[in-house]
Parts: structure tokens; sequence; C-alpha cells
């Protein structure tokens, strides 16, 4: 690799392959260590091409979430079966590994700049900006980044735009599923809402089960199966389809209840 070499989207790779070491070193300890991430299916990791993959997952929190993620898929490509034990896997990691983001969390402060550089597709939200409901066209331009993205390497998506669950799957990754036809692999995560804070920069609490869950990739008729179906098979496949409200303990949903009101608190107040 040249020393000066670049993706698609001009991010020199030798930069980033040292900012996901450091980062690598940096955060190991809170899915192995201060907390424990229990992993399955890292063996579909292992299978899968190197490119136009797409990675659907339920959102917890802004960072942690896919920060676990470079760890799980760079642990599972070293040879690890459902586990991060020993960092040395980070020493050469995949470099074409993107996630998508609102571009106004990745502008906020210098941290999430740097973590924009390791792969950030950043992309406006149609429906909301700076805590305001707002409806906007989709920029055209942001699907193409994606699909930039996907003819490079992995992309992560979190198809609801949101940390809160059980909110609605957007359309918008339907469209893209079935415009670039990517493999879909479905993710389900768990304990990161209870382990981080809401941006999953600070360990809340520590000694928490935190769960990874990688599925086999979805069975797609790209070409006959509507956006509305493929959207239907999102929301089960990350089990934030409605249905899955009946299986979580009241007591969680509660919880979940009084965090959203300490939130919405916390925005009018400031």
């Amino acid at each position: 690799m040249g020393l000066f070499k670049k993706n698609p989207f001009g991010h020199i790779l030798f930069v980033k392959k040292w900012l996901i070491r450091i980062f690598g070193l940096l955060t190991h300890r809170r899915f192995r260590g201060f907390n424990e991430l229990q992993i399955e299916g890292s063996e579909i990791i292992k299978n899968l091409p190197d490119t136009n993959v797409l990675f659907i997952s339920n959102h917890q929190t802004y960072f942690a979430d896919v920060v676990s993620m470079f760890h799980v898929f760079n642990a599972s490509l070293s040879g690890r079966d459902d586990s991060i034990k020993n960092i040395g896997y980070i020493w050469n990691p995949k470099l074409n590994i993107y996630y998508v983001a609102a571009k106004e969390t990745m502008r906020a402060g210098l941290l999430p700049k740097i973590l924009a550089y390791m792969g950030s597709i950043s992309i406006e939200r149609t429906w909301r900006a700076e805590g305001q409901d707002v409806n906007r066209q989709v920029k055209m331009s942001d699907i193409s980044s994606i699909g930039k993205a996907l003819d490079d390497g992995w992309v992560i998506t979190f198809p609801q735009g949101t940390t809160t669950p059980f909110k609605p799957i957007r359309k918008g990754t339907a469209h893209i599923i079935k415009r670039y036809k990517p493999i879909v692999v479905p993710i389900v995560i768990d304990g990161f809402r209870r382990s981080f804070d809401k941006k999953g920069l600070r360990i809340k609490k520590k000694n928490i089960l935190q769960s990874f869950e990688i599925k086999e990739p979805l069975d797609i008729d790209y070409d006959n199966e509507t956006n509305e179906e493929i959207v239907k098979r999102i929301e089960y496949a990350i089990e934030q389809h409605p249905s899955f409200l009946k299986v979580i303990p009241q007591k969680e949903l509660e919880a979940l209840e009084e965090l959203n009101k300490l939130r919405k608190w916390r925005k009018t107040s400031t």
C-alpha cells in the first residue's frame, strides 16, 4: 500500500489505518474488560465478499455501536470465533468499512471529525435537524455516496436513523437495497444503552452483558419485492417490529420511557 494511497472519498489509507489502530486500542476494554461483549455468528463475517455488503442494525448509541462493529468484523476476519480476545487483530484492519451517519453529528466537535475520517458516509437527515422535526427531500448525492462505498467495500447502516427503539424503518434503506443489490446482513445489538451514555463515549455502567448477534444474509428478490416489503423484512430482521415489544419486560420499557423524558427535559432546559 502506497503511503499516500486514498480511498474513493479522498481519505489517506495510511492515516485511516493508524486511526483505527489507535481507537481500537483505546476502546477494546469497553467491550472486553469493563463490560463483556457476547458475540454470535462471526463465521458469517468470514464468508462475505470484500465489497457490496450492507449491514443493517438496530441503534443504541451514536458511536459505540459502530466501534464495536469495527472490533467484531476485524476480529472475525483475523480468525477469531465469536470473540474479540487479543487486540492484535486491529494491527491490520479492513480499511474499506464505512458507516452511514448524520452529517450534523459528525461535525459536532473534534472527536466526531476524527471518527468520520475512519469511515463515515455523512448524510443529511430528511426528518430531523438540530433537534427539530423537518421534512426534506433525500439528496441524490447522499445515495450516490452510499453506492460508492458499497462498490468499494462494506457499509454499516442503522435503518431507523435514531437510537430510540422501535421507531419506523426509513424507506431510503429499502431504496438503496433495490438500487445497488448488496448482500444484506442483519445485526442485533443489546446492552449498549445500559453501559454507555447516548453518544457512546462515556462508560455509564460496568459489568453489563452486551450482546452482538450477526444473522444470516437476507434472501431478497431485488427486482420484485417492493420497498414496503423490504422495510417489513428489515423490521423483523433487526428485531424492531412492534411485535417484539411483547417480549421486552415492562420494567425495561418503563426505564426507557423515563430516560427519554429526562433527555427531553435536558434539551428544553438548555
